[in-house]
């Protein structure tokens, strides 16, 4: 890695105040726990702060100026987050609270009018729960049927086993774009090719994929896309789903109130025009703009700068990593899979998850362990559990030496006390 290259992280964590604290006197924050949630820069921080010290005021509703000035900000977001993934049209852009609500509302909507007893849902086993439950609840409420489609032996989607499994009986394909789990970029244009000559439709969850590298829609060739702001370095609380708007115009509301209504009568009512029959109620407003904020941030960073640099420390973790004795790391190898996330999930034999990362929070250093709402996954690997370290922009050389020294003496220390 060439000093040029780190010093993108370097001018980046100035912008992030948290990297500023200290936790129990043990030197800087170490944050390695960016796919659970990213951290906020100053620029999100002060959006959101403008907008109610400022701005804040119901949207689409109201006469006076102060309104006009919220739903100008509010609407400019979804412009944002439409060129973000370079959608179609901004009305394909409906906000949701989060990715696991956009899902939710794909499986109640779509899902409802769309699918019947005896229609096939296709997930993979390396899903999330959130892209897993939804579709449980509808097979139990529609009498469709769940498959899955299985993992290779290195911890990438089989694509084989996809072809196998899907039929004329399958609607719908949804698949995360990168697991949060095993590191795997999943090859979404060449999955959307085989699901549409199958006729079916495909969701893409994006969670883990829309900050670190860029996401086309109209270049994947998909159908519904989940996004969440605070994997994007923006608020929580604030997400939205992308669909193409023929699919929308189909669709029915998801929940009922004011804001998605056109007219209501004692004994009917009639929808607002996309995307405003999706969105029932006061939004998010603060939240929606806070992520514009950090999508223009990530923007202006570069999203191709971003994934060069998270390649390269991915690669300098896992070359770290692979060197401790004992240690299963899941998934594809960064030699494997050039475009893996920038993630590692592992195992030290005879050491529980829970033990590393509480260890490792006392050097001030923040991992992820447990199940990662991903049980079926573990299930799979037959263990309960994983240690997850995950990167971003503002990680670096020096934070990942300090991470795996401390990774090795608390291993020797643990094995001391056994």
């Amino acid at each position: 890695m060439n000093k040029s290259t780190s010093l993108l992280a370097e001018k980046a964590r100035k912008d992030f105040p948290i990297f500023s604290r200290e936790l129990e006197g043990h030197g800087n924050l170490v944050y390695f726990d960016h796919a659970a949630t990213s951290q906020k820069p100053i620029q999100v921080l002060n959006a959101l702060q403008n907008y109610y010290s400022y701005q804040n005021a119901n949207v689409h509703r109201g006469a006076h100026q102060l309104s006009a000035i919220a739903t100008e900000a509010f609407e400019n977001a979804r412009t944002v987050s439409g060129n973000f993934i370079n959608a179609y049209s901004n009305k394909e852009i409906v906000f949701t609270r989060n990715a696991t609500e956009a899902i939710n509302l794909v499986s109640n909507s779509w899902g409802n009018s769309q699918i019947n007893e005896n229609d096939e849902i296709l997930i993979s086993l390396m899903e999330h729960h959130s892209n897993i439950v939804p579709w449980q609840i509808l097979a139990q409420r529609k009498g469709c049927k769940i498959n899955y489609i299985g993992i290779t032996e290195t911890g990438e989607l089989d694509i084989n086993d996809l072809q196998k499994k899907l039929n004329s009986k399958t609607k719908l394909v949804s698949i995360t774009h990168i697991s949060n789990a095993l590191g795997c970029c999943n090859p979404i244009q060449q999955i959307a090719d085989i699901v549409h000559k199958s006729g079916a439709l495909l969701l893409v969850d994006a969670c883990q994929s829309l900050a670190h590298q860029k996401v086309d829609v109209q270049k994947l060739d998909i159908d519904f896309l989940a996004g969440s702001s605070h994997k994007l370095c923006g608020p929580t609380g604030s997400g939205f789903l992308w669909a193409r708007e023929a699919i929308l115009e189909r669709m029915p509301p998801f929940l009922g109130g004011g804001e998605m209504i056109e007219e209501v009568f004692l004994d009917k009512s009639s929808w607002s025009e996309l995307p405003y029959k999706f969105e029932a109620g006061t939004p998010a407003i603060g939240e929606a703009i806070g992520m514009a904020s950090a999508l223009n941030y990530l923007e202006s960073i570069g999203l191709e700068k971003i994934h060069e640099y998270e390649k390269q420390l991915t690669k300098y973790l896992f070359d770290k990593l692979e060197e401790i004795e004992n240690i299963t790391i899941l998934g594809p190898k960064p030699i494997q899979q050039n475009n893996r996330g920038a993630l590692a999930t592992f195992n030290i034999k005879n050491i529980h998850s829970d033990d590393i990362a509480a260890l490792l929070d006392t050097k001030g250093i923040c991992i992820r362990s447990g199940h990662h709402c991903c049980q079926p996954l573990h299930r799979y690997y037959k263990v309960d559990s994983s240690a997850r370290v995950s990167l971003s922009f503002t990680s670096t050389l020096d934070e990942i030496d300090f991470f795996v020294e401390q990774l090795i003496a608390n291993i020797q220390l643990i094995k001391k006390y056994n």
